[in-house]
C-alpha cells in the first residue's frame, strides 16, 4: 500500500531473486547494510522499506519510512507512506492524521482520501461525504481518482445508512476500475478447472516422498471472508505468529516447478508441472522462506486467502500441516468482495458478474478437495465465530492442538501486524454487523442472487 519510490542503489537488484529462492535471512542481512549507509537518502530509505514490509518487519519499515519523512517532511509520498505502516502495525489515529496531512500537501491524492475513510466508521458528527462529492465533481472523467473516490464515498455512505446512495458510487467506481484492467475471469476459472481436472483421487492417496514434523498453519477461503480475524485470533497465542498475506507457497510452487525441465510461464502448464514436482522439495522450500519470514515462535500463519488453490500440493507436500478454510453467506461473500477497493490482486471483484463466476468456480473447487481430501482442512463458518466466539475458537485451538488460552478472545488488543483491507476491523472486538449486511440492497443485488441461485448456489 505504500507510494513507490525509484530506487537509487543497484544493490538492491539482487533481492528479488533472493525473494524468490526463499532466502529471507540473506535478504535481511543486505537490508540491515543498506539501512545504516542510507540515512541521507530517502529513496533509498523507502525502497528498503518496501523489502522489510514483503519480509514481514513491519516495524523496520516503519523506522524507514520515518527517517524518509523526517529528511523530507513535506514530501506527500513520504507522508503517505508512514500512514500505511500505521496502519499495519495498528496506530489507526497517527495514520488519520498523516493522511490529512497527505490530502493537504496534495490533494489529487485520491488513494489517501479512500484510505482515511476506511479507518474508523463513519458518523453523522464526523464524515469526508460532502467534501469527497465535491472533489469528484470537480474532476474531469476520466480521472483514475474517480475510483478511490467512489469508493470512499460507497464506505462512508454505508457507515451513515444512507445505502441507494452508497451502492450507486459503489458501481461507478467498480465499473471505472473494471474498464482500467484488461482481465478476464474465464481465465482463472479454467485455472481452477484444471486443477480438479489434474489433482485426482490417485495423485492425492499415492505414496510420495513428502515432508513431514513442520507444522505450519495455513487460513485461508476468499478475501474478506473472515481470515484476517481467524488469522489474528491464532496469532494471539503465546505458541504462534503470523506471516500475513505472503507469496511464500506460490514461490516455493514456482521454484518446485523450475526444477522440472519442461517448465513454462503459463498458468495451465504450471499446474501440471505442479502435480509433478518433487513435494519433499516442495515442503523445503515453503519451509525454509515461512521460517525466514516468522519471529523464532514454533507455529506461523500463513493467512493468503487464495491459498485455497494450493490445497492439494499442501497435502501432498506438508502432511503435518494444518489447514482453516473460511466459509462466508455467499451473498455477504461477494458483495464484500465486491465493495473492497483492493490495490493489488483480485481482479475478478470489480464486476457482479465476474464476483459470481468466479465465487461458482471456487466452490466447486472447495467440494472437490472436500469430496477428495476432507481430512485435509477444518471448515470454519464465519457466522457461527461472531456469533459464538469461544466455542469457535476452541474449536479452531483444539484442531490446531495449542491449548487454550484466554488471550486469544481478546485478539483486538493483541499488537501484531495487520496488512490487509480488514486491518482496521480487526483493532475492535468481534461484531456480528456485517452478517446479512447485503439485505440492504436486496433491490440492487436482486439480479445477481438470482445467477446464483441458478448454478444451485445455495443463498438461504
Amino acid at each position: 500500500m505504500s507510494k513507490t519510490i525509484t530506487p537509487t542503489s543497484d544493490t538492491l537488484d539482487s533481492i528479488q531473486s533472493l525473494l524468490h529462492k526463499g532466502d529471507i535471512t540473506a535478504v535481511l542481512d543486505i537490508l540491515t547494510g543498506l539501512e545504516t549507509s542510507a540515512d541521507n537518502n530517502p529513496a533509498l530509505l523507502s525502497r528498503i522499506a518496501e523489502f522489510y514490509v514483503i519480509c514481514n518487519r513491519h516495524q523496520q519499515a516503519l523506522h524507514c519510512h520515518e527517517k524518509a519523512m523526517t529528511l523530507r517532511p513535506d514530501d506527500p509520498a513520504h507522508v503517505y507512506n508512514v500512514a500505511a505502516s500505521c496502519i499495519a502495525i495498528g496506530d489507526l489515529a497517527r495514520a488519520e492524521e498523516l493522511f490529512n496531512r497527505v490530502i493537504y500537501l496534495k490533494p489529487d491524492d485520491y488513494d489517501a482520501w479512500q484510505n482515511r475513510s476506511t479507518l474508523r466508521k463513519q458518523t453523522s458528527e464526523s464524515n469526508h461525504v460532502e467534501q469527497l462529492k465535491y472533489v469528484k465533481q470537480q474532476m474531469r472523467t476520466p480521472d483514475k481518482g474517480e475510483v478511490p473516490v467512489c469508493f470512499a464515498l460507497a464506505k462512508e455512505l454505508e457507515d451513515l445508512g444512507r445505502h441507494e446512495e452508497s451502492f450507486a458510487f459503489l458501481q461507478e467506481g467498480s465499473f471505472k476500475r473494471k474498464q482500467q484492467m484488461s482481465y478476464e475471469v474465464a481465465d482463472d476459472i479454467a485455472t481452477m478447472d484444471k486443477i480438479s481436472s489434474i489433482f485426482r483421487r490417485e495423485l492425492l492417496d499415492a505414496e510420495h516422498q513428502s515432508l513431514s514434523g513442520k507444522r505450519p498453519i495455513f487460513v485461508l477461503g476468499l478475501p474478506r471472508s473472515g481470515t484476517t480475524l481467524v488469522d489474528r485470533i491464532i496469532s494471539s497465542h503465546s505458541q504462534a505468529d503470523s506471516l500475513g498475506e505472503s507469496n511464500a507457497l506460490a514461490f516455493a510452487v514456482m521454484r518446485a516447478c523450475e526444477d522440472d525441465a519442461g517448465a513454462s510461464g503459463d498458468k495451465l502448464d504450471l499446474v501440471e508441472q505442479s502435480a509433478r514436482a518433487n513435494f519433499e522439495d516442495l515442503g523445503k522450500y515453503y519451509i525454509q522462506s515461512s521460517e525466514g519470514l516468522g519471529a523464532g515462535i514454533p507455529r506461523l500463519v500463513d493467512k493468503t486467502p487464495l491459498n485455497f488453490l494450493y490445497i492439494g500440493l499442501i497435502h501432498l507436500a506438508m502432511p503435518d500441516a494444518r489447514i482453516i478454510h473460511l466459509r462466508r453467506h455467499p451473498i455477504d461473500s461477494c458483495y464484500a468482495m465486491y465493495k473492497t477497493l483492493f490495490r493489488m490482486g483480485y481482479p475478478f471483484t470489480y464486476s457482479l458478474e465476474d464476483v459470481g463466476r468466479y465465487y461458482i468456480a471456487y466452490q466447486q473447487l472447495m467440494q472437490h478437495w472436500r469430496e477428495l481430501i476432507p481430512s485435509a482442512f477444518l471448515d470454519v463458518d464465519y457466522e457461527n465465530l461472531v456469533n459464538d466466539q469461544e466455542s469457535e475458537t476452541r474449536r479452531i485451538l483444539n484442531y490446531l492442538e495449542l491449548d487454550w488460552e484466554d488471550g486469544c478472545l481478546d485478539f483486538h488488543k493483541h499488537e501484531g501486524v495487520a496488512a490487509t483491507a480488514s486491518a482496521a476491523q480487526v483493532r475492535q472486538p468481534i461484531y456480528s454487523s456485517s452478517v446479512g449486511l447485503w439485505k440492504r440492497y436486496q433491490k440492487q443485488l436482486s439480479p445477481f442472487v438470482a445467477r446464483l441461485k441458478e448454478h444451485g448456489v445455495d443463498v438461504s
